[in-house]
């Protein structure tokens, strides 16, 4: 028994996906309430533990679904510029935020 996968695209990132599983993703360019539906219609790779197909850059008619689970954001980095001997220092922070989705769906 194989369990059927598929990589996606989204955020400038890839991510390895299967149904059922929860993935911390790029903040998404729209707004989304808790329990709303989101497809991903980038797909790279799909693989049903039989035949894999892969796309060039993506697949055509092949889809995941997932639903919007919540935002938050992540812990904070601390952005560092510094130059010896010349008396230049800058810090500044950043959180970046970030989407959970539950992968609902592969097709």
């Amino acid at each position: 028994m194989s369990k059927e996968f598929a990589v996606i695209k989204t955020g400038g990132k890839q991510y390895k996906v299967s149904k059922g599983d929860t993935i911390k993703i790029e903040k998404l360019p729209k707004e989304h309430k808790k329990g709303a539906k989101v497809a991903f219609d980038k797909v790279l790779l799909y693989d049903d533990g039989k035949t894999t197909k892969v796309g060039a850059p993506f697949l055509d008619k092949a889809k995941v679904t997932g639903t919007f689970e919540s935002e938050g954001k992540a812990k904070k980095i601390d952005v560092i510029k510094f130059k010896s001997k010349s008396r230049y220092f800058k810090k500044r922070g950043h959180r970046q935020i970030f989407n959970t989705i539950k992968i609902e769906a592969l097709k």
